[in-house]
């Protein structure tokens, strides 16, 4: 599958390195895209400082503090196909903060983050149990693809924190 990601780099002072690369997110992309047999192909991922996440958080969620990832779907106006997926604002230092304290690599908790803003944007939620349930095991499916682990394990050594 032919996934068409726009990869904006909004974070001031941070190595390349650091980053997904353009190959990685298109990898990732296409195997959700895959998995959901969506032919939408075409996307924003715009990776960010805290305060522009929390600037949107606030605006869209009023949520007042920096998140790891946000999920804007394109809402299509009737009568016209697009293969426009959305966007997806993920805010770097909170990565980073969350990649250290639940171990993980940056690498695997960034494909994490982008598997799951992208089923949000094609309709998925985890707001009752069910739902969450439904989304956490096709993250799990997914991230097992690339070999990643299950990012909602909970190690024994985490229960005793």
């Amino acid at each position: 599958m032919n996934v068409e990601i726009d990869r904006q780099v909004a974070v001031e002072a941070v190595l390349e390195s650091q980053l997904p690369s353009q190959t990685d997110l298109e990898r990732w992309v296409a195997e959700v895209l895959r998995a959901e047999s969506d032919p939408r192909h075409e996307l924003t991922i715009r990776f960010v400082e805290s305060e522009e996440s929390r600037q949107l958080n606030r605006d869209y969620r009023g949520k007042d503090k920096p998140t790891n990832v946000l999920s804007f779907p394109f809402e299509t106006p009737p009568g016209i196909e697009l293969p426009l997926l959305g966007d997806l604002v993920i805010c770097h230092a909170v990565v980073v903060d969350e990649a250290l304290a639940q171990r993980k690599t940056l690498l695997d908790h960034y494909a994490h983050l982008v598997i799951h803003g992208c089923l949000h944007l094609l309709g998925h939620d985890h707001i009752d149990e069910a739902e969450a349930e439904q989304m956490e095991a096709l993250e799990r499916s997914l991230l097992a693809r690339f070999d990643i682990a299950d990012p909602y394990r909970i190690d024994e050594l985490d229960a005793d924190d």
